[in-house]
């Protein structure tokens, strides 16, 4: 269990647990706008999150896990949150027929492609691409994304290359990055990149989560997660 400020995540039944690089993309992503997508929300914690920032919006958590999907609809009714969040079991392929396009999507995908697996299927299923191929997630994301909307992925280096050369085939331009250190001494881990439909100069931010002692917050990581962190 992961207790917030205003929520708590209960994760005993998901592969995919609570960590800090998700809560700062959940933190810092624009999630402006009346509709926003969650693509893959395992726990339902980045639906939350933007249901917390934006109290207008409306929610579309998609989850394709049995029991990762009905532990996030336990989460989300627990939650102050749960007359604006919507959690859908469905692959997110088979999702959104009806036409309906969102001005912001949030994922945290699956990025392992050659590793070894688990014999736990829900986190073969949680971590490797197999069911979620970085192409079939960026057609998704081109028929579901409105033209003017924004798409926020968390991926480590390499694969946010990968995934920034594919998109950018289908007309989707990184327009902001947002790299993650533990600290100074380490090198980034993390990328948060956002996409878009429309042309624009690239901007680039660097968040280093402790200071050199390896154990204090950094200002610009306890200001991101103080509305939700209890610890702040």
């Amino acid at each position: 269990m992961f207790s917030f400020k205003q929520f708590t995540i209960h994760q005993d039944r998901t592969a995919m647990k609570v960590c800090t690089d998700a809560c700062v993309l959940g933190a810092y992503a624009d999630v402006s706008g009346g509709r926003i997508l969650d693509i893959g929300t395992g726990t339902g914690l980045l639906a939350l999150m933007a249901a917390q920032r934006n109290r207008e919006a409306r929610v579309d958590a998609v989850e394709v896990d049995a029991a990762a999907f009905g532990q996030a609809v336990e989460n989300v009714a627990a939650s102050p949150f749960g007359a604006h969040v919507d959690v859908i079991h469905r692959r997110i392929q088979d999702f959104g027929a009806d036409g309906k396009r969102y001005d912001r999507i949030l994922t945290n995908p699956p990025f392992y492609t050659n590793h070894l697996r688990s014999p736990d299927a829900a986190v073969n299923r949680a971590l490797h691409t197999d069911e979620l191929p970085f192409q079939e997630l960026i057609d998704a994301v081109v028929r579901l994304l409105s033209p003017i909307g924004q798409w926020w992925v968390l991926l480590p280096p390499y694969e946010t290359e990968t995934l920034s050369e594919l998109a950018q085939n289908q007309g989707l331009n990184p327009f902001r990055t947002l790299s993650l250190r533990h600290d100074a001494r380490k090198p980034i881990f993390r990328l948060i990149t956002g996409l878009s439909f429309q042309p624009s100069e690239h901007q680039e931010e660097q968040l280093t989560i402790y200071e050199p002692d390896g154990r204090t917050y950094t200002t610009f990581f306890r200001d991101l997660l103080r509305d939700f962190y209890l610890i702040f």
